[in-house]
């Protein structure tokens, strides 16, 4: 991978310590209209994508009767805190199933005091904390809605066929392979700009009436709703989606990949830090975002306090001076 653009840096006392690289693309319309480094670079969406492969599971009926929070959890990648657990056990329980039949193996909460109350209480940890079981719980109900079998993570499963349908259709191009997510299911790369087109389709999506952009307005409309089951607490996702004022619905992925969803102003971004660094891919989005006049140039991720053990500020997170400057 080429190193890309500079896009975040790590000052401490007056020493730039380190600096983060990486690409972005902005499309509106299907065109590129802003990007850094390589818009053209081949990615893994890794979570970032979990719109897109909720996709099928509404353009399907499957999901018909799904409320905003079952289809928030869909696209999620959240903390397994309680709300996450409970919601998506009561979930499963209405197939009929428990979190035995999830293929995304078990994962320790993110939630602090619930992990280390778990660990005094000797409560096992099992697939429902991991923070893809929305997404597999989705993945089962449309299989069910096909009658296969629930090996759905099998790239050959008609769950996962249908998913790289509609992920290659969104993107505008075909997609060059796969890789095995943390969670067990193929994620389809595709290009950086590919993956902006995407998201672009979805800010898009109210403008049109056909299954798969009401399937898109629905999702988008689920995750400004509910940032919270997104992501969790003090995430990255939740605080961006709550200074957009429900303009954006944004989501992160592994290996510093984010998107985000701008319906008013039919756009779509995504970027890749090209070390993999999510803390750089979370001041980056947020410069994006204050870029596009999504939220405010002031925000608290745009000049990110770190602090030592005793609670000393020692150094800043920030964007690239010119990331976050006036567009057209």
């Amino acid at each position: 991978m080429t190193p890309g653009t500079p896009l975040v840096e790590i000052h401490r006392g007056e020493f730039l310590e380190s600096l983060h690289t990486g690409h972005w693309a902005a499309v509106r319309n299907g065109e590129v209209v802003a990007a850094g480094g390589d818009p053209t670079l081949t990615i893994l969406p890794r979570s970032s994508a979990k719109m897109l492969q909720a996709l099928p599971l509404l353009e399907s009926g499957a999901g018909a009767g799904l409320t905003q929070e079952q289809l928030a959890l869909a696209c999620a990648s959240h903390s397994g805190e309680t709300r996450h657990v409970e919601k998506v056990t009561q979930w499963l329980g209405e197939l009929g199933l428990d979190d035995t039949a999830l293929m995304c193996g078990p994962q320790a909460s993110r939630d602090r005091e619930l992990r280390h109350a778990m660990i005094r209480e000797g409560t096992p940890v099992t697939r429902v904390f991991n923070n893809c079981s929305g997404k597999h719980t989705g993945f089962l109900t449309l299989a069910r809605h096909f009658g296969a079998n629930l090996d759905y993570t099998d790239p050959e499963h008609p769950v996962q066929k249908a998913v790289r349908a509609a992920f290659e259709d969104c993107c505008g191009e075909e997609s060059p392979g796969f890789g095995i997510d943390g969670c067990s299911a193929p994620n389809f790369a595709t290009s950086l700009k590919g993956l902006a087109r995407a998201m672009a389709l979805f800010a898009t999506a109210g403008a049109r009436d056909d299954a798969r952009s009401k399937a898109a307005q629905r999702l988008t409309a689920a995750m400004i709703a509910y940032p919270e089951l997104v992501s969790g607490k003090g995430r990255a996702c939740a605080a961006l989606m709550h200074a957009a004022n429900g303009r954006a619905a944004v989501k992160t992925g592994a290996e510093g990949v984010f998107v985000a969803i701008i319906p008013d102003l039919e756009l779509g971004i995504a970027l890749k830090i090209a070390d993999g660094a999510t803390r750089a891919s979370e001041v980056a989005m947020a410069a994006l975002l204050a870029r596009f006049g999504v939220i405010d140039r002031t925000h608290a991720m745009l000049s990110r306090e770190i602090r030592n053990w005793d609670g000393l500020i020692t150094g800043v997170e920030r964007p690239v001076s010119g990331l976050v400057k006036e567009t057209a």
